[in-house]
């Protein structure tokens, strides 16, 4: 039997002590002489503050009726003549707010043409799952090093947030976004065509860091990652190509992960496909070679024109997707501004052309501050619609000299059998309608 697995088995059966805390406030004092007071004594200045603000609090809401009273909001005419709703517990955002994911039973698509920015909300980040969003305790949740180790580790949760942590922006997308776009154009929304990429702040511990305290051997040369989902996801990485940058993540946007984020750990290798920054990371195994699970070989894969198939394609090349006009809007001839979202697995997007009449001539675009590394960027591009017929195309390229292609030119090279790495060139059809439709050239 592995060692670790021993380890792990004694581990999960063990029962931390509860510890207790009390926290001692300015009038600690005050609370221990009312606990031997009389009923009349009781009745202090403090309650009787506290009960006046309840009395007039009832009056706001039987009074003055405020919007948020009645249950449904009511829109005021004039919101400065009526009181506003109390503070929450967790915010929510404006009931005239709608953006949402598009929902199918495996994944959700993040409403790329309806965000602002780059950061994603966590509420809309893309996610992809194998066989469901598993329902983890993190206090029982484990994650186990071992394999090529001088000491195979266990860590919780608690013991992985005492090491330094370290905060990253980064976008993931999973490998088959665009997919749908190899052989016709299926989508019919940015949404629809490139949806399956977000971007977010991710706090956690290096992995670098958590592989020296388990006493990675100089011989591990793969590491085996995997998931607590009913999937067991699992995939091979290549330690020399990610020990610089990736995370072991336990927070997103600054709060923990989302369930459907892989709380309450997941791994992140920035500019990597998304399958291989594991979710409810559970395990991390390191060998001498791949582990070459069904993930990388039934699955993930690249089919070539030959029959024969690319593995461990992990980086996402670079890409941009004009999100405004995009598919399912509607303009009006006059100013339009062009706007959209590029990014690159190899490091910061350093240039992006917009073409306004279907390729056949470009023009810089403006880049809008922050420019990252791996992180989507927005661009911006000033026009003028005269209301006839075009196409809007945006192409991109990072600081080592890629240009994201042609469809022509990547299908040339890569044919149209797989489902994988599509990043070539999306077109927008601009009808004298002002109707945008996905189309390809």
């Amino acid at each position: 039997m592995d060692p670790a697995s021993t380890i792990g088995h004694q581990e999960f059966d063990r029962q931390r002590d509860p510890q207790h805390h009390r926290t001692l406030g300015s009038d600690a004092g005050d609370d221990r002489d009312s606990r031997n007071a009389s009923p009349e004594q009781g009745l202090n200045r403090r309650t009787f503050v506290a009960r006046g603000l309840s009395f007039v609090g009832l009056a706001a809401v039987q009074g003055l009726a405020p919007a948020w009273a009645a249950g449904k909001p009511r829109i005021p005419d004039d919101p400065t003549r009526v009181p506003g709703s109390p503070p929450s517990a967790y915010g929510q955002r404006s009931t005239f707010e709608d953006a949402s994911r598009l929902v199918s039973p495996s994944h959700s698509l993040t409403p790329l043409q309806a965000l602002h920015g780059i950061i994603t909300p966590s509420a809309l980040h893309f996610e992809r799952h194998h066989n469901g969003v598993p329902l983890i305790d993190p206090a029982r949740h484990r994650l186990v090093i071992h394999g090529l180790v001088e000491r195979p580790t266990l860590f919780t949760l608690d013991e992985l947030m005492r090491f330094p942590s370290v905060s990253r922006t980064a976008f993931i997308e999973c490998s088959g976004n665009s997919g749908g776009e190899w052989r016709e154009p299926k989508g019919k929304t940015a949404q629809e065509t490139h949806g399956l990429t977000s971007t977010s702040e991710w706090t956690g511990v290096s992995l670098a860091t958590l592989l020296r305290e388990a006493g990675a051997k100089p011989e591990a040369a793969w590491m085996l990652a995997e998931g607590s989902d009913a999937a067991a996801m699992t995939r091979s990485i290549p330690l020399a190509s990610v020990l610089d940058e990736a995370l072991v993540c336990y927070a997103q946007n600054g709060e923990a992960l989302r369930p459907e984020q892989g709380y309450p750990l997941r791994l992140l290798l920035p500019g990597w496909e998304g399958n291989t920054c594991i979710k409810w990371l559970r395990r991390l195994k390191l060998g001498t070679t791949p582990f070459m699970t069904r993930e990388e070989t039934s699955r993930y894969t690249d089919l070539m024109p030959d029959g024969t198939a690319r593995r461990f394609t992990f980086v996402m090349e670079a890409k941009s997707v004009i999100t405004s006009p995009s598919g399912g809007q509607q303009i009006t001839p006059g100013f339009v501004e062009i706007r959209g979202l590029a990014w690159s697995g190899r490091g910061r997007v350093t240039r992006v052309e917009v073409s306004t009449d279907g390729g056949r001539t470009w023009k810089l675009a403006g880049l809008q501050e922050p420019i990252l590394p791996k992180c989507h960027t927005r661009f911006r591009f000033p026009w003028r619609w005269d209301g006839q017929e075009t196409i809007l195309q945006s192409r991109c390229i990072d600081e080592m000299g890629y240009r994201q292609p042609a469809r022509e030119a990547l299908i040339t090279v890569r044919g149209v059998n797989s489902y994988y790495h599509y990043n070539a060139i999306q077109s927008w059809k601009l009808l004298p309608s002002g109707e945008v439709r996905n189309v390809q050239v």
